[in-house]
């Protein structure tokens, strides 16, 4: 398998042509690989194979290139008895009741069993609990008559994709890595360190499916301390941007975390529950995690009353009120709504009674969700459309809104991001 990988013959089948899946066939083809995208969305099949790119941050001229160069995407599962290498990007959500949501997994696993043969190594990059990897995939490879490490090779290897982000890309990112057996890791790293500049083995693939966990649990408890932070700096007339910056200039000991109207994307919402329910399974109370989680996820209705107090100088309710939620994305310059506290929002004022509407200039028509459905379209943001909102609350930054106009015809502003002065009568910080 080493020698196939290393000659560029191996053929690479990436499960999931999302945020992760997409970026990671873009890099395998650009190294010579022939791959092979796997996705059970008919649309996202034929946006790929047509050389457009579904992303914003992903140019379509990236993607007609790799298609040019043999990348093609589908949806016949039988086509994996053709790659050497699997790699599996599918979601995991979690159900209502912030249990592991694994069903993505598992129906990809049901797909492809007929098509299995020896010699492939399958990875895992979808984010999960540790032993996953171990407890449900191997054996699910061992009752296809597959012996692990032997004729088949099996890794967990997190996804560090992180949208839009122009510093760090697929190649620069290391590429954490562990293996059921030390031939699967050694399969594992020869594979990865083909299209990245690092690899880091680890001892087992429980302690890479906890490595992704410790990451996305860092930066949720710290972006848990900093809302809570802000409600208190509130209280105190302080403005938690202006410290959170002066703090960040100790050059030692400090990592700045900015507040904001929650968490949002697929891996800070989500990753650090996945712990917390496999530790209750050892008697642990992951008190710290959960606490970060509850206020994190209670920041949309901090925003609400923030909005409530608000409209209440100028005599308003937020029933019949028009309200505008500036940036519905995540994050600032992606189009990826997934799990977004903006959306979250909109929800609690829609419930409430407002008229909301919303402006993002990456989202131009509001997506299917599987929690939200709202029937909307961007809101162009003109002088006028501005000033015909009782208030507009900015949840998410995007390069080139002209937030000096809004600043200047808007009649009320709910900041969850510091952007606007603080000191003016119609700015409420959030």
């Amino acid at each position: 398998m080493e020698d196939k990988i290393y000659k560029k013959d191996a053929v690479v089948g990436i499960i999931g042509l999302g945020y992760v899946g997409v970026p990671l066939a873009i890099r395998f083809a650009d190294e010579g690989f022939k791959v092979i995208g796997f996705d059970v969305n008919p649309s996202q099949v034929d946006v790929l194979n047509s050389g457009t790119s579904p992303f914003k941050h992903i140019a379509d001229e990236t993607i007609s290139g790799i298609v040019a160069a043999g990348f093609e995407a589908t949806g016949d599962y039988s086509r994996i008895k053709a790659v050497d290498a699997i790699i599996i990007c599918v979601p995991t959500p979690l159900k209502s009741g912030r249990e592991p949501d694994l069903s993505f997994i598992e129906s990809t696993l049901a797909a492809m069993q007929p098509y299995l043969r020896a010699g492939q190594v399958l990875s895992l990059e979808s984010t999960t609990w540790p032993g996953t990897t171990r407890e449900i995939i191997q054996p699910f490879l061992q009752s296809a008559g597959f012996t692990i490490g032997e004729d088949f090779y099996l890794i967990f290897s997190p996804e560090r994709e992180d949208p839009g982000n122009e510093e760090f890309t697929v190649r620069t990112i290391p590429k954490v890595v562990g293996g059921i057996t030390e031939r699967c890791l050694t399969v594992g790293k020869a594979l990865y360190s083909a299209i990245v500049d690092k690899v880091v083995p680890v001892s087992s693939t429980d302690a890479a499916e906890m490595v992704k966990l410790l990451e996305n649990i860092h930066r949720s408890v710290n972006i848990g301390l900093v809302n809570e932070l802000k409600t208190v700096t509130d209280r105190m007339g302080l403005n938690i941007f202006e410290i959170v910056q002066a703090a960040a200039t100790k050059p030692f000991g400090f990592t700045a975390y900015y507040p904001g109207p929650g968490v949002g994307g697929h891996c800070i919402p989500i990753d650090p529950f996945y712990l917390t329910w496999k530790a209750h399974q050892f008697g642990v109370h992951t008190r710290f995690i959960e606490l970060a989680g509850e206020i994190n996820s209670g920041m949309p209705k901090y925003v609400i009353s923030k909005l409530v107090e608000g409209l209440n100088s100028q005599g308003k309710a937020i029933k019949g009120s028009k309200i505008l939620a500036l940036g519905i994305a995540y994050k600032s310059d992606v189009d990826d709504v997934r799990e977004s506290p903006s959306v979250e929002v909109m929800e609690l004022v829609r419930n409430w009674g407002g008229d909301i509407q919303y402006a993002d200039p990456n989202v131009p028509v509001f997506p299917t969700m599987r929690m939200h459905d709202f029937d909307l379209t961007s809101t162009e943001l003109t002088p006028e459309s501005i000033q015909s909102f009782d208030a507009v609350i900015l949840l998410t930054l995007h390069k080139g809104v002209d937030y000096e106009m809004i600043s200047e015809h808007a009649r009320l502003i709910i900041d969850t991001r510091g952007k606007f002065d603080a000191k003016r009568d119609k700015v409420v910080a959030a």
